[in-house]
Order: structure tokens, then sequence, then C-alpha cells
């Protein structure tokens, strides 16, 4: 009995021994662990305090946006933006809800008003995006961002609003106009093609090579007496005929059913007139598009009369290309963007046009009627092509 008593006293000695000996080690690591902690913590707090001084962002100045530009006059602004101050401030609430960008935990996203600068300042001057990143103190991609997303707003919001096919009390209104400024009974509208310069694309490039020699789109328009496009067509390569390209168009299918046009017909000459479009010898003859007779040296005085007057009518679209280009620079010289980015900054500029016309920003470009000179020849389709719409008699109809 008492080796048993011993034995167990020895027993539990050995035990507190251990325990003792394993708390020990256990304060020691923990003491360790403490001190690894402490001395990360340490690191980090140094190469925080060494990287304080640095950004990551390339610093660019902000002082030409922030500075110059809220001091323009109204006049400055329209020259340098080609839209007034008040229908800019319509164009960035209109397309707010889609360019707008929220700011994040890295940087702070670039304001809505000075991405619809950037891109506004792209249609005007056709600078490349080098030359912007420098002027608005912002990196290549952002200008390139703002370029598409402000075309994408504005094909998305605006188009409808300001580009649309007019109604009957519309077109009432427009045969008016232009039977009061010019005495063209009927007519609501003047359609033409222009050639927008590109860069030859990458599939292709002969077809978007035009009779001038250089590689184009086409953009196809109408425009009412005041020189508003209330139609257009976009994209066409420089190669097609500007009849194709109005055959091919939603336009044709449109008018050509008479249902648009046909209303409210008077009656010239025994034959019940609808509206019509008025366009240059390209376009084939139908009974809702005039063109004049061809020159052959043999006209009638009441052939030239008839001439003259849709000649003088028909100016009102070129002068619309005339404006449209001077306003918007991309489209008059040679643009280097990819053709789709192509197409949609000329749908762009022309609902940006409608708008400036509405808002009376009247941008006077330096030598504007040298613009429209520039087109490719227009190859005129022969007079018996296309019969429909010659039982018109031109004494009548221009009396």
């Amino acid at each position: 009995m008492e080796d048993f008593r011993n034995v167990s006293t020895l027993l539990l000695l050995i035990l507190q021994t251990f325990l003792s000996i394993q708390r020990r080690r256990y304060t020691v690591l923990r003491h360790g662990h403490r001190q690894r902690l402490c001395f990360r913590r340490k690191v980090v707090l140094w190469l925080k305090a060494r990287r304080s001084n640095t950004v990551w962002a390339y610093p660019r100045s902000q002082n030409w946006w922030d500075t110059i530009v809220p001091d323009f006059t109204e006049t400055q602004f329209i020259q340098n933006f080609r839209v007034s101050r008040e229908a800019f401030d319509y164009i960035s609430n209109e397309v707010k809800g889609v360019m707008v960008k929220i700011n994040t935990n890295y940087r702070v996203s670039v304001p809505l008003k000075k991405r619809a600068a950037i891109a506004l300042w792209k249609l005007a001057t056709g600078c490349e995006y080098r030359t912007i990143s420098h002027l608005f103190g912002v990196g290549l991609s952002t200008v390139f961002n703002c370029v598409q997303d402000f075309c994408n707003a504005v094909i998305s919001v605006l188009l409808q609003k300001h580009i649309a096919i007019p109604d009957s009390t519309k077109l009432k209104d427009m045969a008016t106009y232009f039977l009061k400024r010019w005495r063209v009974p009927q007519c609501v509208g003047a359609i033409d093609g222009s050639h927008i310069p590109i860069i030859a694309p990458e599939e292709y490039p002969r077809d978007f090579f035009n009779r001038k020699g250089w590689h184009s789109i086409v953009l196809q328009a109408v425009v009412d007496g005041k020189g508003m496009f209330w139609d257009i067509c976009v994209g066409y390569a420089g190669s097609v005929h500007d009849a194709r390209v109005l055959r091919q168009s939603y336009l044709w299918e449109l008018l050509s059913d008479g249902e648009l046009l046909g209303q409210n017909k008077m009656n010239i000459s025994g034959v019940n007139v609808g509206y019509y479009l008025i366009g240059d010898p390209a376009y084939p003859i139908q009974s809702w598009l005039m063109k004049p007779f061809s020159d052959t040296g043999r006209l009638t005085p009441v052939q030239h009369t008839y001439n003259y007057r849709l000649s003088s009518a028909r100016s009102v679209v070129e002068t619309a290309f005339g404006r449209l280009k001077g306003r918007w620079r991309c489209l008059l010289k040679r643009n280097d963007c990819k053709l789709e980015l192509c197409k949609k900054m000329t749908v762009t500029c022309c609902v940006l046009h409608n708008i400036c016309e509405e808002y009376g920003d009247h941008f006077i470009e330096e030598n504007i009627n040298r613009l429209i000179h520039i087109q490719p020849p227009v190859q005129a389709l022969p007079d018996h092509g296309e019969p429909e719409g010659a039982d018109i008699s031109p004494n009548e109809l221009f009396q």
C-alpha cells in the first residue's frame, strides 16, 4: 500500500512538471508570434510610408478645361464646341442616363460634361486622340471611350427625337414653306448624297474607292426647306451609285407605296399630284421624286424655267451638307477611325446639326461654300430609264 502511494506521488509530480514545461513553451511561442506580427506590421507601415508620395495614374494638366473653358464667351464656346451652352446643357442632360460613370475606390470618373465636350471636340475638329488627350488632360483610351459612348448615346436617345419621318401636319408645313420661298408646289424635301472621306477599310477596300479617287462612305439625306434632316441613310460604299443607295434604303420602301406622300393631292395639269421630293439627275424620276430635264441644248423656255426653279429649291440640301461639314470637320477631312465608328460619327453629326439649327447656333465656317464642291462627279441616269412621273407638265407645275 505504501509503495502504491509513493508511485502515485511520483506520477503526480511528473505530470505537474510536464504541464509546467508546456505552459512555459506555449508562453514562449505566443510571445514569438506576437513579435513576428509586430514586425510584419512595422514592415507594412514602412512600405506604405515609402509609397505615400507616388500615384498610380499619370499626372496630367487639367488647367485648360478647369480654368480656360469656363471663361469662354458665348461666341468662343460656339466656335470651339460648335454648339451653344444651352444646347450643350440640353445634350448633356439627355445622354446623362447612358453616359454617366460611377466613381470607384481607385479613381474618380471623368465628369459627364467633360466627356461630352471631349467627344464634341473630336467631331468638330477631327483631331488625333493624342492631341485631345493632352488638351483635356486625360488618357488616350479615355478619349476613345468618350467618343464611342457619346455617339452611342446620341444615336440611342436623340436620333428618333430630332430626325424622324414627318407626319401629315409636318408635311403640309414643309410643302407650304417650299411654295412660298421657291414657288415649288407640293415639294416636301430635297434629296442628295454626300461622300464622307475615310481610310481604306480592312475588308473590301476597293468597294469604298469612289470615282474621285479616294475612299468614302455615302451619306444620303433628305432635308426640308430650312435645311433640317428628316431622313438619313449612312454607310454604303463610296463606289455605289446614288440611285442604288436610294433603291436599297428604307426611304424607297417607305415612299414607293404612296401612302405617306400620296395624301393631300393637288390637281396639276389634269394629274393629281401628291407630295414629292426633288433630286439631281443621278436619281430616277418617280411620282414622288422629281429631277431636272437633261440639258441637251434643245430645252424649251418652260423647261429652262423648270430646271431653274428645281435647282434653286434643291440647293437647300447642298447648303445643308456644307453647314454640316463646316460644323463637324471630322466629316470633311479623312476620318482615321474604324468603319463602324465612322458611320456612328456621321449619324451623330447629323443629329447634332438638327439640334444646332433648332437652337439657332449659326456657326459660320470660313469658305463654307467650297465644302460642297469636293464630291465625286454625279453620273446622271438616262431619261428613258424611269418614265413614272413624266406625265406632269412643267408648265403647270411651276406656273
